[in-house]
């Protein structure tokens, strides 16, 4: 896993598309698959990067990681 990033990823199995599936909470809408945990890791780092660069060029606020979440 990349040193790269700092926001958390939550991932699970999706057996609707039979794929894993990569989550970045704190950025809306980031999120991967793929077929299996490493490579839905490996996506989801490459979308990170497209988030930030897209938010970069629409003037966007970049949240700064938190790191793990907690949920009541």
């Amino acid at each position: 896993m990349s040193e790269k990033h700092k926001y958390e990823i939550i991932i699970y199995w999706s057996a609707e598309d039979g794929a894993f599936i990569a989550e970045v909470p704190e950025l809306p809408g980031c999120m991967a698959d793929g077929t299996t945990y490493a490579d839905a890791v490996a996506n989801v780092e490459v979308i990170i990067d497209e988030w930030i660069e897209t938010a970069k060029e629409l003037g966007r606020e970049i949240p700064e990681p938190k790191g793990r979440l907690t949920f009541a």
